[in-house]
Formats: structure tokens, C-alpha cells, sequence
């Protein structure tokens, strides 16, 4: 099940990632050496668990943020190697613990590790990541990365209870919503960004701009994962399309379909998400409401907002191809519903 959601002013030349993967290609070459290096242990089943999920994928925006922002303001040492490595450690935890809390069978077209190893060993895992991140934290010897990481840490921690103590509720706001993944998505992106101008010395309105600039972007891009999982494919989204659905979880598109629709679309949001009864015949109406109701097109909007607020937090910043790739970036993101 595929839906293809227009956008508006659709551009000639899609939006692309790859000026950014091509200015920090050797950088992440380095990064990928000292995941692997800072993934092994002696207990066999921790690189086990951990490479199935690093080796899976996902194209490590987050760390290539944390590059590009360092290298924008002229860094030359290898600190920042160690932070986006400590920031893909940190994602990579947050999903092995998302997928056990979710109950989740799929990740980037694999199964996932609790699957595989059980919760248990996922759970245990993404702390000793956790704990390897902090170590290469305190290794590079700046005071405020380690303060915006660990912050960035606790903060997403706390959107993830907050998440669970919203599940299923068919009462949350969009204002609630937005607080959760403020916390979960976004404080990873504005923490990896904003690193990159404190270990280059920049100064406090660099930091604010890239902190802005990666807040936003993280809003934007969660944003539009919502769409995509109602409509997208498995290959887009990297699990399944309606697993939010089936999760009965809470997002945007759900939101603004429940609240604008009849007494009796509402009764069948809270059988579906509240009840548990998430089969594909519901599914099918869920998506049938949801377009009805604009939920994919004004969830789109919203994204697009976001974004316009992270490319105008660049403005003010010197022209350079590292400023130009992370523009694009924005534009890369919410072109994935395109």
C-alpha cells in the first residue's frame, strides 16, 4: 500500500544528501573505523548485537551533521571524529531500546535485534554503547560537548517515558506530540549539530545557529516519517508502512484525523488505536480518514514550516559548500514524500 503525496513547488532537481556524504567522506570513513573499533568487546554477543544493527543501513545523518558543522567553522583536529561517533552510538542505542519498548519486528528491511537476541540483550547492548559514547565524550576534553550530549541523552530518555505515557491516548494534542519528538528526534539532531561549532571554538551565536538549525531539521524529518508510515513504503521508511498503526501509536496525521472528524470516525480511532484492533481492514479505513481529513498533506505543511525555520537559522552563517550541503539536507528530508 502506497500513497504518493504531491508537494507543492515541486523542484526540477530532487534534493539530494550526497554533497554532504561527499564533503565528509573521509571523515566518516574514520567514523566507521572507530564504531567498529568501539563496538568490539570480549563478551562475543555485544558486537554481535551491535553490528547487526550498525552494519544495516541507515545513512548516519546524524554524525555527518556533527562533521559538516565542525569542519564549516574551520576544525582541523580529530575530536570531532570521536563526537559523531559518540552521536551514532547514542542513535544506535535509542533504537535498539525503541525496538524493544515497540515491540518491533522490522528495522531497515531487517529483522530486528530483539528478534534475533531478545529484549534483554537489546536493552543491555544499547547501554554499553551508551556507556562507550560517554567515554569518547570525555576523551576529546571539551566540557560543553559533553554537557550538550548528555543533556541530549536525558532529554530523549525523558520523551521516550513521556511516549509511553501517552500510548494509546487518543486525548493527546498536537502541542503533546510535538513535545515528544521534540525530545525523542530532534534533541539528537540540534545536540549533533551544535557540537560540531564547540569543538571549533565557535562562538555563541554559531552554536545557537547550528543548535536551531539541527532542532528544526529533526522536527521536520520525524515529521515526515509520520507520513510515511501511512504513506510510503518499507524501503522509505526502513520498517514496516502502518507500523504505527499496529503499534497504536500517536502521531500527527492520527491526531489531526481524530480531532476533525465526526463522533463516529473518532469512535473508530479509539477502537483501532485504544482497542488494539489494528488489522489491515482497519488500516485501509485509518488511511481512508486520514486523507479524507488532510493528516498526510498538513502534516507535510508542518514539516515544511520546520524546515523554512532550520534553513533561516544558516542565513546569517558565511556562504560554503558545508552551509549549502546542510540546506539541502533540509530539503532531502522532506522530499521523501515526494
Amino acid at each position: 500500500m502506497g500513497v504518493v503525496i504531491p508537494l507543492e513547488d515541486n523542484k526540477n532537481k530532487q534534493a539530494s544528501v550526497k554533497p554532504l556524504v561527499d564533503l565528509t567522506l573521509s571523515d566518516m570513513e574514520r567514523v566507521n573505523q572507530l564504531i567498529l573499533s568501539k563496538a568490539g568487546s570480549d563478551v562475543q554477543m555485544i558486537p554481535e548485537v551491535a553490528n547487526h544493527l550498525i552494519s544495516s543501513g541507515g545513512k548516519r545523518l546524524r554524525p555527518m551533521l556533527t562533521l559538516a558543522a565542525a569542519s564549516m567553522f574551520g576544525y582541523e583536529g580529530d575530536g570531532h571524529i570521536k563526537l559523531a561517533t559518540s552521536v551514532e552510538f547514542m542513535h544506535t542505542a535509542t533504537l535498539l531500546h525503541d525496538d524493544v519498548v515497540d515491540e518491533s519486528d522490522l528495522r531497515r528491511g531487517k529483522s530486528t535485534a530483539r528478534t534475533i537476541w531478545g529484549n534483554q540483550a537489546s536493552v543491555l547492548v544499547g547501554d554499553f554503547l551508551l556507556g562507550q559514547a560517554f567515554r569518547m565524550m570525555v576523551d576529546v576534553g571539551s566540557i560543553d560537548a559533553l554537557d550538550v550530549l548528555s543533556t541530549a541523552a536525558s532529554v530523549i530518555a525523558e520523551g521516550e517515558v513521556l511516549q509511553l505515557s501517552v500510548a494509546k491516548n487518543m486525548e493527546t494534542t498536537e502541542d503533546d506530540y510535538l513535545q515528544i519528538i521534540r525530545a525523542k528526534t530532534a534533541a539528537l539532531f540540534a545536540a549533533a549539530s551544535e557540537v560540531g561549532p564547540i569543538v571549533a571554538g565557535g562562538s555563541k551565536a554559531d552554536r545557537n545557529a547550528l543548535k536551531s538549525y539541527g532542532t528544526n531539521l529533526g522536527l521536520a524529518f520525524q515529521l515526515v516519517d509520520d507520513v510515511l508510515d501511512y504513506g510510503g513504503t518499507s524501503s522509505d521508511l526502513g520498517k514496516n508502512v502502518g507500523d504505527d498503526f499496529r503499534e497504536g501509536k500517536i502521531t500527527l496525521p492520527v491526531i489531526l484525523s481524530y480531532r476533525r472528524g465526526t463522533p463516529q470516525d473518532r469512535a473508530f480511532w479509539r477502537e483501532a488505536i485504544e482497542g488494539g484492533a489494528s488489522d489491515a481492514a482497519n488500516l485501509e479505513k485509518a488511511l481512508g480518514l486520514i486523507r479524507r481529513y488532510g493528516g498526510l498533506t498538513d502534516t507535510i505543511a508542518r514539516a515544511k514550516h520546520y524546515g523554512t525555520i532550520a534553513r533561516d537559522a544558516l542565513a546569517p552563517l558565511p556562504a560554503s559548500p558545508w552551509k549549502s550541503a546542510l540546506v539541502e539536507v533540509i530539503d532531502f528530508c522532506i522530499d521523501r514524500v515526494s
